[in-house]
């Protein structure tokens, strides 16, 4: 009889049991569970704090301002400066790097009238602030738009709320294109060493389709438009420095002294870090990199990311000594910035 009684509380117990264990069984066996990207597309963001945010954007082609949620300005920003052929940990770096953007501009507007912005706006839309499109125009841009939108979306949602701050503010953010192997002290092409934005190695950008580039231009375009008149003969000038990253800092034309920046941004080079040769009436620029090179290189990004590096260390390579954080420190700022 007692053996009965044992062998009956034993199938009760395994009747309790096995439901559970199945349960558990199925949901940590990877081959029953649904892959984590499609979870994260999924994900709600009724409870992150940057719903009721939004950023007043000035469409330039449509000359109106549009209100945009934090998250979907990000989503835009990301899908037109990165795009979906990068790696998703490169996406994510770019979607931290894009919001710790725009909060901080709109936690302190400086400049806003220098660029000529309508009222009531926050930012453009162009390469002055961040490129961004709207979903309609990515729609238009990309044949494979629903796969490429939710790589995308995912990225973003991943890192929800999530800005990089220094000594407790958002930083300035900034990032570009290609390096030329390293990234630039900020001092070494704008004004004011900002201790977050150090020359670092980046020799992942050599993989870059933009690492290497050829300009050529006449020597009248060249004289007009760095007001200099170049020496007779194969002559153009010295290059007489170069910065920690090993772009231009100074040249001499004919006794005038000129940096790298400018003659970069007055004769539309990929680089400042150019090599120049003269044949005639024609100057030959080979640049290395594409862009400012001051802060995250978007192929040094992705080169990491192929090299299985995490959104974390991408961030702790390229801005040196800052925090991972979330918005919500902030909200109340932004949200009064909203108008909300």
């Amino acid at each position: 009889m007692k053996r009965l009684l044992v062998i009956g509380v034993i199938l009760a117990t395994v009747i309790l049991i096995l439901p559970t264990m199945l349960v558990i069984f199925l949901t940590n066996n990877p081959e029953t569970t649904q892959p984590t990207h499609q979870a994260v597309a999924e994900v709600s963001t009724e409870s992150v704090p940057t719903n009721n945010i939004s950023v007043a954007v000035f469409r330039s082609k449509q000359d109106t301002i549009e209100e945009i949620g934090l998250e979907e300005y990000v989503i835009g920003v990301v899908a037109s400066e990165m795009g979906p052929n990068f790696e998703p940990e490169a996406l994510k770096a770019q979607a931290i790097a894009a919001r710790t953007y725009i909060v901080r501009h709109m936690l302190n507007p400086n400049g806003k009238d220098d660029r000529k912005l309508p009222d009531g706006a926050t930012v453009n839309d162009t390469e002055m602030y961040q490129v961004y499109h709207s979903p309609e125009e990515l729609k238009a841009k990309w044949s494979d738009y629903e796969a490429n939108m939710n790589k995308i979306r995912q990225a973003v949602y991943a890192t929800q709320g999530e800005v990089l701050t220094f000594e407790g503010e958002p930083i300035e953010a900034l990032f570009f294109s290609t390096s030329n192997g390293y990234t630039e002290n900020s001092e070494e092409y704008w004004t004011g060493e900002i201790p977050y934005l150090r020359s670092v190695e980046s020799p992942w950008d050599k993989e870059s389709p933009r690492y290497e580039g050829q300009t050529q231009i006449t020597v009248q375009d060249m004289e007009t438009k760095l007001g200099v008149t170049l020496p007779p003969g194969d002559e153009i000038g010295e290059i007489v420095s170069r910065t920690s990253g090993n772009r231009v800092a100074k040249v001499i034309i004919n006794n005038k002294e000129i940096s790298g920046r400018d003659v970069r941004e007055a004769l539309g080079l990929d680089s400042s870090d150019f090599q120049w040769h003269r044949n005639g009436n024609t100057i030959t620029f080979v640049t290395r990199g594409w862009g400012h090179g001051v802060g995250m290189s978007q192929y040094g990004a992705e080169g990491m990311a192929k090299e299985g590096k995490t959104y974390k260390e991408i961030i702790d390579h390229y801005y040196n000594g800052v925090s991972l954080t979330t918005v919500e420190p902030f909200v109340g700022a932004l949200m009064a910035h909203s108008g909300e």
